[in-house]
């Protein structure tokens, strides 16, 4: 053993080093450690334990070393090594950030990882970490809209009151249309799911026609009044107004909120409207349809059964749609509300005045 190595053993640090060489599950790098550190505790060579390991003079000089200086934890921790290639600078990660919340060159909407790159010199995956270190994403777009509407506030209220506590005696329903619902039927058959693979369905499809699903969503029960038409005017409108009274319990108000559609403003409905007294409309702000709750249905709809539908023609869509209201009446869940809305308010201001200042 050369000058300054001098091994000696406790009798826990042998035990432990022991059980490591007999461990069948231990990582053998570890394993090979202790062996030289056992040998050189026995006063083996340096020439025998490299026959024994199969290790290089330098690597059996290293991990004698180490456990000098660190003992048995040491042994089972590796040093990281320098990169081979130096780190950007802050400067360089400050330009990318920099770049990437200003118009790309060219006729282009939006950086790539390549065309920033390019820019600035450095390579794409280099790009991509500074921009996940940053939170940037600038493939990715989110879409909104502020309401405008000058009583947003009062009819938000309104809206949300009778969610989080409706009437006594009375119903609250929220209504409307989803127009223009496709019977599409694919041209080729798709194939089925199976490990490994997705199911399929070809992109092309025929078209058999449209139909619109007049919907009232009962917020307490959780119950839908459903009707499919062909059209979405103010006729069909005041027909599925007479099924909704033909269904709830005669001497209840009815308070219905609705969107600003055009259809449900038409002096035939305010007509109608004035002759059904217990009905009540309450409308949602402009550009607030989330606000209504029957999209949540709509948006079920559309995910469970029209999506992936196949439908040969109108009739089935029609037949498909009714089962998926029964199948929901079936199993009512009652709406709840959750957001606060002086929250909701606060964050439209807030967005108001972020246009303003930009525009």
């Amino acid at each position: 053993m050369r000058n300054g190595i001098s091994i000696t053993l406790k009798p826990g640090d042998r035990r432990r080093l022991k059980a490591l060489t007999r461990d069948r599950n231990a990582p053998q790098k570890h394993v090979w450690r202790a062996e030289i550190v056992l040998l050189s505790a026995d006063g083996i060579g340096t020439n025998e334990i490299m026959r024994e390991t199969g290790k290089s003079k330098t690597c059996v000089w290293r991990w004698q070393e180490r456990f000098m200086q660190e003992g048995y934890d040491g042994l089972l921790r590796d040093k990281t090594r320098p990169s081979r290639i130096a780190p950007l600078g802050s400067q360089i990660a400050a330009r990318v950030v920099t770049l990437t919340q200003t118009d790309p060159p060219a006729e282009l909407t939006h950086w790539t990882a390549a065309l920033m790159a390019k820019v600035v010199g450095i390579s794409a995956s280099s790009v991509q970490r500074i921009w996940r270190a940053h939170g940037l994403q600038p493939h990715r777009v989110q879409q909104f809209k502020l309401s405008n509407d000058p009583k947003f506030t009062d009819k938000l209220r309104d809206v949300v009151g009778l969610y989080v506590d409706p009437p006594a005696h009375a119903i609250v329903l929220s209504v409307d249309e989803k127009s223009q619902i496709q019977a599409l039927d694919r041209t080729q058959p798709g194939l089925p799911m199976k490990k490994g693979r997705a199911g399929t369905m070809t992109h092309d499809y025929k078209r058999h026609g449209t139909t619109t699903l007049f919907a009232a969503l009962d917020v307490l029960e959780g119950k839908v009044i459903g009707r499919c038409m062909q059209r979405h005017r103010h006729q069909e409108f005041i027909r599925f107004l007479n099924a909704i009274a033909a269904q709830v319990p005669a001497g209840k108000i009815v308070h219905v909120i609705l969107d600003n559609y055009a259809a449900h403003k038409h002096p035939k409905v305010r007509q109608w409207l004035a002759r059904n007294s217990r009905f009540i409309f309450h409308f949602t702000p402009t550009s607030c349809s989330w606000l209504n709750a029957v999209e949540g249905f709509f948006a079920k709809l559309t995910k469970r059964r029209l999506k992936r539908g196949v439908f040969r023609s109108v009739v089935d869509l029609q037949a498909a749609i009714n089962r998926f209201v029964a199948e929901t009446n079936n199993n009512p869940k009652p709406f709840t509300w959750t957001a606060n809305p002086d929250k909701i308010i606060a964050a439209v201001r807030r967005g108001h005045q972020v246009l303003d200042s930009i525009h």
